[in-house]
């Protein structure tokens, strides 16, 4: 018996898959459960229309991400923090200065896409971080820390 998987199932298959299963485990347990539904021609057809239009929107976003990767490496970021005498920050820098210094700079990434490389941030000077635009493109964009 073949039945699409309308989620994710252990040791069987991920969300939107075609898997053959004995008939009565698809018929008692996937089907009644909400698991999956019965692949039928007409569901098989459906089922291949939505891979391909879900294929053609990751595609266009994936390209939008690689232009905004392209045009991230060219830009230069400054992030400011208070400064002591001898050239110490208050505090450290972490990625939500890092985050706001880009959307200052007209970019529109989450902190949680970026890591800062290396150890804490305590000095001015510049410093590298890992940005993930996308779940395939990552870079790593160079940042100046400079006094506020």
């Amino acid at each position: 018996m073949e039945v699409l998987l309308k989620q994710n199932v252990d040791n069987l298959g991920e969300k939107d898959e075609l898997v053959t299963v004995k008939p009565g485990y698809g018929r008692n347990y996937l089907i009644p459960q909400g698991y999956a539904i019965l692949a039928t021609e007409s569901v098989k057809k459906m089922h291949a229309e939505t891979l391909r239009q879900r294929a053609h929107k990751a595609e266009k976003i994936k390209a939008e991400a690689q232009a905004l990767a392209s045009k991230l490496e060219s830009a230069t970021v400054e992030v400011g923090a208070k400064v002591g005498e001898n050239g110490k920050i208050f505090g450290s820098v972490s990625n939500v200065q890092v985050a706001e210094a880009l959307e200052a700079a007209g970019f529109n990434i989450e902190r949680k896409k970026i890591k800062l490389l290396g150890d804490a941030i305590k000095t001015v000077g510049t410093y590298k971080a890992e940005v993930v635009v996308h779940k395939d493109i990552k870079l790593t964009i160079d940042f100046k820390v400079v006094e506020a």
